[in-house]
């Protein structure tokens, strides 16, 4: 017979006496997996991690700035809705009663606008399958109700400087781990809140389990790291990623899986027998997603410094994750309001044929016209904006376009107005080109287009001392206040010298030489170049400069002050380069093709280095 040390016998006596026997394992690391990156994503990904994963928490982000404002669209409704459903029906109903016999417990952001209302739907599911859940509730990110008191403050937009909007529609501050963790340490089984940063759902887990406290500032940008590694769902196991043609299985797509330890290292992994790679590529790609400086990477429990982190392949599908260090965070939470600017629509049409992407910007001008036309006749103004593209053609690469006359494109024509009228009647002169434009225009994808509600961001710092945070649990609520950190001393890290660069002859692709990813924040574009080899990054330095990028990209910007800054992650051999003002506003706000910059990135890898020496002899 096996004796365990003692240690282990009490664990496991705990966990015979507790009834969480089918999770007991011979470690004290804590496995997060997460199963969602969006509102939308698929609900697949839960009985994967919940019956491969030997989790011991699954975690769900389902918010972004703009969900948050359809969220809150559809409370003003409804008041019983503004959470997003398919937690409660798609991913926790038709996996609760394996989550429960394997003792793993929830975190989750799919509270939205009404936290309380999805802990009563998942309650009420729990209850029709005769399960005995705890569920807890984190509330005090919404400050809509105390709008006026906020614009008494004079508020200002934290990029523009802006007044706040008179129509905003919500407004929601990100809170932190502090009150998941308590939540936690209550006992729930299950945690919803509102408005938090992404991260927090990992770090809530990890704070309550490890018992770390909000002045151990190294820890908790470690658990930070790993939410942040987690927050997007598929990505770090492979999903989009540079290299996609070496990613088998899209159809049963791994999702990520956190292996942590107290003293914040953790592993990346996924669930056995699901597709995609957990590669240093992937993890790298996903650590620069939608960063700004990553040495200054804001979060509400502790400033994070991302340069040194080191990413290390154990095993397959294994990277080891070291050196995320963390300093003292901000006295305010990043919060962001979203208002109403208008309406806008998009038609979206084939055009076949020869010279079609001539014929293509022909015919959609002459709509633009023609709709402008009837305005008049209305007494409309004009368009506030139009965005023109013939997709095929290659105007998303600007001057940087390859390609010829083609003879079949896409038609695409997005306009903004004031009035939803307008739109109306744009809608409907849209399909007078079939039989009175250039020929070749063949359908309009979709149908005629509807006038949808433009919304943009607005994004301000206030003070945590004035937001006032709740956890409910087993009937009651309890105020949480955060933990006032300390300052923190921290030590510069000296430059690397650089040696000479070998000049060469040859020319080579930016992918041939690094991964790429790209993302958004608001109107904000990032691009993260990850050297393949370290070798490599010096000349990718050398050539790839704020300038030559902001060149690259001069088609993107809104205006002639192109702002481009790049920082260094020499950690994992990259850089990352932040584009203000990129994106046509961003979001539902852009007329573009590409409104958040995902192909950004991807545009970026044909970028070309030149008078290089041989890239196989760096590498010896």
């Amino acid at each position: 017979m096996k004796y365990l040390p003692k240690r282990q016998f009490t664990n496991f006596l705990k966990c015979r006496i507790f009834g969480h026997s089918s999770q007991f394992r011979m470690s004290s690391n804590i496995r997060i997996g997460c199963a969602s990156g969006f509102w939308g994503d698929t609900a697949m990904s839960v009985p994967a991690l919940v019956h491969g994963g030997k989790l011991d928490f699954l975690v769900f982000d389902y918010l972004s700035e703009i969900t948050m404002s359809l969220l809150a669209k559809a409370k003003e409704k409804n008041p019983d809705l503004g959470y997003t459903p398919d937690f409660v029906h798609s991913a926790m109903a038709p996996n609760l009663q394996a989550i429960k016999e394997k003792n793993i417990r929830v975190v989750a952001n799919a509270g939205g606008i009404n936290p309380h209302s999805c802990a009563d739907a998942l309650r009420a599911v729990a209850k029709k399958l005769n399960i005995d859940l705890k569920v807890a509730v984190v509330t005090g990110d919404d400050l809509l109700p105390r709008l006026e008191n906020v614009r008494n403050l004079n508020i200002k937009d934290m990029d523009k400087g802006t007044s706040l909007p008179s129509n905003v529609h919500s407004m929601n501050a990100y809170l932190g781990a502090g009150p998941i963790a308590k939540a936690i340490d209550y006992g729930a089984d299950v945690v919803i809140t509102g408005r938090c940063v992404d991260s927090a759902v990992v770090l809530g887990p990890l704070v309550s389990k490890f018992k770390w406290s909000f002045q151990d500032l190294d820890k908790l940008a470690m658990g930070s790291l790993a939410g942040h590694l987690l927050e997007c769902g598929a990505q770090s196991a492979g999903g989009i990623h540079t290299d996609w043609h070496l990613i088998k299985d899209w159809h049963n797509m791994g999702f990520p899986i956190a292996e942590c330890k107290e003293n914040g290292e953790f592993t990346i992994s996924k669930p056995p027998n699901t597709g995609g790679i957990v590669t240093v590529g992937t993890v790298s790609e996903q650590l620069v997603y939608e960063i700004g400086d990553p040495a200054n990477y804001a979060l509400p429990d502790v400033l994070c410094d991302f340069t040194n982190v080191k990413l290390t392949q154990v095993a397959e599908n294994v990277v080891l994750v070291q050196g995320a260090k963390g300093k003292r965070p901000s006295d305010y939470y990043k919060v962001s309001a979203t208002y109403g600017d208008g309406y806008r629509a998009t038609a979206v049409s084939p055009v076949v044929g020869p010279k079609a992407a001539e014929k293509a910007l022909i015919t959609a001008k002459s709509i633009i016209q023609r709709s402008e036309n009837v305005f008049k006749r209305f007494g409309l103004d004009g368009f506030r904006r139009t965005h023109l593209e013939v997709l095929g053609a290659e105007q998303n690469y600007g001057k940087n376009a390859k390609a010829k006359d083609t003879r079949e494109v896409v038609m695409w024509i997005a306009v903004h107005h004031d009035k939803k009228e307008a739109i109306s009647l744009f809608s409907r002169e849209i399909a007078a080109a079939s039989t009175g434009g250039a020929p070749g225009f063949t359908t309009l994808i979709g149908g005629r287009p509807k006038a949808s509600p433009i919304l943009k961001l607005f994004s301000f710092l206030y003070p945590k001392d004035k937001i006032q945070i709740q956890v409910t649990y087993d009937g009651k609520t309890e105020m949480f206040k955060p933990e006032v950190v300390k300052e923190s001393s921290t030590t510069p890290t000296p430059e690397p010298k650089k040696s000479p660069l070998i000049k060469g002859t040859n020319t080579y692709r930016l992918g041939d030489l690094a991964y790429t990813r790209s993302g958004d924040k608001g109107d904000t574009c990032n691009v993260g170049v990850i050297a393949r080899h370290p070798a490599f990054l010096p000349y990718i330095e050398d050539q790839l400069t704020e300038a030559s990028v902001a060149n690259y990209f001069d088609h993107l910007f809104s205006s002639d002050k192109r702002v481009v800054e790049r920082y260094s992650l020499p950690g994992i051999h990259a850089l990352n380069f932040v584009m203000r003002e990129a994106l046509g506003g961003g979001g539902v706000a852009s007329l573009r093709s590409d409104p958040q910059g995902k192909a950004c990135g991807q545009m970026l890898t044909d970028f070309e280095l030149r008078n290089m020496p041989n890239i196989d002899t760096l590498k010896k």
